[in-house]
C-alpha cells in the first residue's frame, strides 16, 4: 500500500476529468438525462450505506464501497449490468480491503433481504453465493486490483489536530499532502497551525464529507481538496463558527490585522500553533496552498448534490416512474419535474426499465435490415 497519496494508484489512475466522466456515461445517456443519472448516483450511494450498516461496516469501509462502485461504472453502464449485484460485490470487496471482512453468505442474505423488501421492491436478486463471488472477480478486473483508496477523513482530522495517533512533523500530513520530490505539492501552505474548531463544527464537516460520496467528487478531486471544502462548508453552516468568522470579517474591514494569525516571523514554522479566533481561521484557510476557485467549485457541486438529494423520498409512495422518469424511445424530452419527489421504488423500476430498453435495442437495432417477405409462403398461409 502506498503511504503517499501522490504516488498511489488512486492519484495516478483514478482521478479523472469531467470529459472522461461524461464519456463513461455516454451509453446510459441514451436512456436517461444527466439529471436522472445524478439522481441514480445519489440513490445507489444511499443503498450502499444502508447495506453497509446491515453488514456492520464502518464508515470508511462504506465510503470505500462507494468509490469502488463509481470506479466500476467508469468502465460500465447501468443499462448493461445489475447495479444491485455490483454494489453488493463492492461492499463485500471493500470489507476485505478495509480489513473488516464479512462472510459471502451473510452479504447475499442481507442484500436479498434489503432489496426485495418494500423499500425497493426488487422482484429478483440472486440467492446463489457463486453469483456474488463471480461478480467480485469481474469487479476486481475492472478495478485493475487497485484497492487502495484515500479518503478525506484523515486529512480533516489532521487539519483540526484530531488525528490519532498524531502525524509526525517530518511526515506527510495524512498521507495526502505529499512531499516535494513527488508530483503533488504540499497543500498545508507554510505548515503553521491546526484548526481548533468546536466539536459541532468538526462533526458537521465530517457529515459533509460523508455526503460528498453521493456525488462524483471522489472521482474528480483529490481527497484533501474535498476535506478543505468541507471545512469551508461547515464554517458557513455551523452557527457559532459562522458568527466568529462574520465578526472577524466585519472588524477587519476597518481594522486590518497587524499580525498574520500568530505566524512565526523567522525560523522553522511550528505546526503546534492552535488556530481559534475568527481572524486566525480566515488567515489559516487563506494560507493553504490550494486553489480557492477550485474549492469554490467543489462547494458548488456539494450544494447541487444537496439540492438533488432533497428531491428524494425515503418512504414508499404511489408515484409511478412514467409520470416524470419514464422516457419514450431515446429522446430527452421528458426531464424530471422540479417538484417531483422521487421514491426508492421508482428509481429501482427506472433502472430496470433502462436495462429492458437496452435489451430491446440490442435485439432489434435500428440499423438492422428488414426481413424479406416470402410472397409464396404468404399466399399459402392465406389460402389455408
Amino acid at each position: 500500500m502506498a503511504t503517499d497519496y501522490w504516488a498511489s494508484s488512486h492519484h495516478r489512475r483514478w482521478i479523472v476529468d469531467r470529459h472522461t466522466l461524461n464519456n463513461a456515461r455516454a451509453e446510459d445517456l441514451e436512456y436517461a438525462t444527466h439529471e436522472q443519472l445524478a439522481l441514480l448516483g445519489v440513490f445507489f450511494a444511499t443503498v450502499i450505506s444502508k447495506l453497509g450498516k446491515r453488514l456492520g461496516l464502518r464508515q470508511r469501509a462504506i465510503a470505500t464501497s462507494v468509490v469502488f462502485f463509481r470506479r466500476f461504472y467508469l468502465k460500465n453502464s447501468y443499462c448493461d449490468t445489475d447495479p444491485f449485484l455490483v454494489l453488493t460485490a463492492c461492499c463485500y470487496l471493500a470489507s476485505k480491503a478495509e480489513e473488516t471482512p464479512v462472510h459471502l453468505k451473510t452479504a447475499i442474505v442481507e442484500a436479498r433481504s434489503l432489496f426485495t423488501g418494500e423499500d425497493y421492491n426488487l422482484k429478483q436478486f440472486p440467492s446463489d453465493n457463486s453469483k456474488l463471488a463471480e461478480m467480485e472477480f469481474y469487479l476486481l478486473d475492472d478495478l485493475e486490483c487497485d484497492l487502495t483508496v484515500y479518503h478525506p477523513y484523515r486529512t480533516l482530522l489532521a487539519m483540526c489536530g484530531k488525528d490519532n495517533p498524531p502525524v509526525p512533523e517530518d511526515d506527510a500530513e495524512a498521507g495526502e499532502l505529499g512531499k516535494p520530490q513527488h508530483d503533488g505539492p504540499r497543500y498545508w501552505g507554510t505548515g503553521i497551525g491546526k484548526l481548533d474548531l468546536e466539536e459541532g463544527a468538526i462533526q458537521m464537516a465530517w457529515f459533509v464529507v460523508n455526503d460528498t460520496y453521493r456525488s462524483d467528487l471522489c472521482l474528480l478531486y483529490p481527497p484533501h481538496l474535498i476535506a478543505v471544502a468541507s471545512i469551508f462548508f461547515a464554517l458557513t453552516l455551523h452557527p457559532s463558527s459562522r458568527s466568529a468568522v462574520d465578526s472577524s470579517l466585519a472588524f477587519s474591514s476597518s481594522h486590518p490585522p497587524s499580525n498574520a494569525g500568530g505566524r512565526a516571523s523567522h525560523g522553522q514554522p511550528k505546526r503546534s500553533t492552535v488556530v481559534r479566533t475568527g481572524d486566525e481561521l480566515i488567515l489559516f484557510l487563506a494560507g493553504l496552498n490550494v486553489s480557492m476557485p477550485l474549492i469554490a467549485s467543489i462547494i458548488q457541486e456539494i450544494i447541487a448534490m444537496y439540492s438533488l438529494w432533497n428531491r428524494m423520498s425515503e418512504g414508499r409512495a404511489d408515484w409511478a416512474p412514467q409520470s416524470s422518469m419514464q422516457r419514450k424511445g431515446k429522446s430527452n424530452s421528458s426531464p424530471i419535474k422540479q417538484d417531483d419527489l422521487v421514491t426508492p421504488v421508482a428509481l429501482t423500476q427506472f433502472v430496470l426499465e433502462m436495462r429492458e430498453r437496452k435489451e430491446r435495442d440490442v435485439a432489434h437495432p435500428p440499423s438492422a435490415k428488414p426481413t424479406a417477405i416470402n410472397k409464396v409462403l404468404e399466399r399459402t398461409q392465406a389460402a389455408g
